[in-house]
């Protein structure tokens, strides 16, 4: 399987300026070895047969001849492999010249693609050589012997994927040919450039190619001249880009004096389902439903088992870098702004939420704190609970208390053990026995002091549970569960360690950030069974149903993307080379998938609480799917893995 990745390269070959045999040369080689990597799709730069710099040169009879002498050479030597390449140079069409793109694959040519906008502005003069793709009347050129399609509205059908080609200053037009390409179906864009440098230009370059490749939402791979076009009064750096979808994948070095080849791997069927998703996509197809589009079916590309070069990110909800500290402000203020409005909606005179001593309790005591000091509010107004149980530990109850101390909340203690007691005798329940009925009437017996206490001071019940305890149904049916609103319902288990870390550093004085510090490093636990003797927690959450980091990653690609099973164990294993096996893998994907379909029950009748990134678990906002669903197909395909 290749899972719907197509393996691409953006080459950038050295180019002597009008001399087309030592270029064919050139691109042939590096066609031979994008071939023995495992590429399928193939780009080299604008005119990169001839040279782009060739200026009055493309009159010359004699070069325009030695160009398609120079595909000739190309296409003949290349001939045995399935690689599909597209290469850029001058074509003579009923009397005219276009500046084109060829696209061939094992000696035959797939078709023509002329450039539609040629810059005539600066130190550009296309239209003193070259004729528009719209003044082309033609519908088929004879190249090499062959009669091919010509036209800018070309699309590319291969087994794996469709793609479309745009050539340089098409991008720099208000409404790129890419655009229209894409609404008829063009997964890929390929753009052929000879784009020289300026000051800041690189990074005007890059912004405009997200751009394109983000609303688009398609892939967009960008090959442009390098050192051996540097001429007169104009330098090239060599710009070999591939995105997706606004991401950049890969990228080669500017200004080496070296050929650059870059590679990577478009996932094609991520691509699919973000399009089938954003109906905004469809609906703007229909504005060009009129407009033509040729298709072109190429032959199967090669058939090599599939080695991905572009990264994994093992913590996909997690921002890394820079981007980290302003990523985690960012959601900080949405879980913040969300709370305020309903605080101000509802005329809550106090906050109240269970502090545990945990990471969940702990964040949402935060945005607490924060909300309440952006709407001016005493902080006294927050009721911090904390309510012992049978299996609550010291550290968690002292950091509990010692955190609530430190941010001046106000603190109560209800110890419910006793109330657990009366509860078990009532409905005839063995104390000794530690099962659901156990744990739950603790969850229960919690939130009910909790709804009660909102009710006696005019407030509302702010909501601990995370993202990920939602997907898996770790919470207890109207018990930990229920909230009036909940802050961290968009919140993966991953991202509040770090949300709760940069707040430490960020966000409070030196002691409550030490108290941070250690409640990041303490076992997840719901704290539902006693410790052991020594006073250390048993039931450690990740031992029962799975490391989070793994079932945040499973969430990630399930939800965001729909993969099937068999494409998130193949990511998963990349991604956690090292760290995780195969098989425990897949015993928690199992899980996951289990718990994914089985608890939906307790998603569907969610509270309110901020949507804050891609991923919402809401029965009213990205995912309405069926209680009764079931999970056969997706068990089944991971028993076969």
């Amino acid at each position: 399987m290749n899972y719907g990745f197509v393996k691409v390269a953006a080459a950038v070959p050295p180019v002597k300026v009008a001399d087309c045999q030592y270029n064919a040369e050139q691109i042939e080689k590096m066609i031979n070895e994008a071939d023995e990597k495992g590429v399928q799709i193939i780009a080299f730069p604008e005119l990169c047969i001839t040279g782009y710099t060739c200026a009055d040169l493309f009159a010359q009879q004699l070069l325009l001849e030695k160009a398609e002498m120079g595909l000739v050479q190309v296409m003949n030597n290349t001939r045995q492999l399935d690689i599909i390449c597209i290469v850029g140079m001058p074509v003579i069409t009923n009397t005219i010249l276009i500046n084109a793109a060829v696209v061939f694959q094992g000696g035959k040519i797939l078709g023509v693609v002329p450039k539609t906008y040629l810059p005539n502005y600066k130190e550009f003069y296309e239209q003193r050589w070259f004729t528009s793709a719209r003044d082309v009347i033609d519908k088929t050129v004879r190249l090499c012997g062959q009669l091919v399609p010509v036209s800018s509205n070309l699309l590319f059908d291969t087994p794996d994927c469709c793609f479309g080609v745009e050539i340089c200053e098409d991008l720099w037009s208000v409404i790129p040919p890419s655009s229209k390409l894409a609404l008829k179906g063009a997964e890929i864009l390929i753009n052929l450039s000879a784009d020289n440098e300026g000051i800041a230009k690189h990074n005007y370059v890059r912004s405009l190619i997200s751009q394109q490749s983000a609303r688009c939402i398609a892939a967009y791979i960008f090959s442009s001249c390098g050192f051996g076009e540097s001429t007169t009064d104009v330098v090239f750096a060599g710009n070999g880009l591939i995105y997706e979808n606004g991401t950049l994948l890969a990228e080669s070095k500017r200004f080496s004096l070296e050929e650059q080849m870059v590679i990577s791997e478009i996932d094609v069927e991520r691509l699919r389902t973000e399009r089938r998703i954003n109906t905004t996509f469809s609906a703007n197809s229909g504005d060009y439903k009129d407009a033509e589009a040729i298709h072109v079916t190429t032959e199967l590309t090669n058939s090599r088992p599939l080695s991905l070069s572009r990264k994994i990110d093992p913590l996909p909800f997690v921002p890394t870098g820079r981007t980290l500290n302003e990523r985690c402000e960012e959601i900080f203020e949405i879980q913040v702004s969300g709370l305020a409005k309903r605080i101000v909606h509802t005329h809550s005179k106090t906050a109240v939420l269970g502090i545990s001593g945990g990471l969940d309790s702990t964040l949402a005591l935060l945005v607490c704190v924060k909300t309440f000091d952006k709407l001016g509010l005493s902080r006294k107004g927050i009721l911090g609970i904390t309510m012992p149980g049978f299996g609550t530990t010291d550290r968690t109850y002292n950091n509990a208390i010692n955190l609530m101390k430190e941010l001046g909340v106000s603190i109560r203690e209800i110890d419910i053990k006793a109330a657990c007691i009366q509860h078990f005798k009532d409905i005839d329940h063995d104390i000794n026995v530690h099962d659901v009925t156990y744990e739950n009437s603790q969850a229960r017996e919690r939130t009910q002091i909790l709804m009660d206490v909102a009710n006696q001071t005019g407030g509302m019940v702010i909501g601990t549970g995370d993202l990920s305890e939602l997907a898996l149904g770790w919470a207890t049916y109207n018990g930990d569960h229920m909230s009036m609103y909940g802050v961290n319902v968009s919140i993966p288990k991953t991202l509040v360690k770090h949300l709760v870390d940069w707040v430490s550093q960020n966000e409070v004085e030196e002691d409550a950030a030490i108290i941070l510090t250690d409640i990041v490093a303490t076992p997840i636990s719901p704290e539902l069974i006693p410790a052991d003797e020594d006073g250390n927690i048993l039931q450690k959450t990740e031992d029962l149903v799975g490391p989070y980091e793994l079932h945040d990653f499973f969430l990630y690609y399930t939800m965001r993307f729909g993969f099937r099973p068999a494409k998130i164990y193949y990511l998963a294993n990349i991604a956690f080379a090292g760290s995780y096996d195969k098989e425990t893998i897949k015993k928690w994907l199992h899980t996951f998938f289990r718990r994914f379909f089985n608890q939906q029950f307790k998603r569907s009748c969610l509270p309110d609480g901020p949507k804050v990134g891609s991923i919402s678990i809401s029965p009213r906002g990205d995912w309405r799917m069926p209680s009764d669903a079931s999970s056969a197909l997706w068990l089944k395909e991971i028993e076969e893995l």
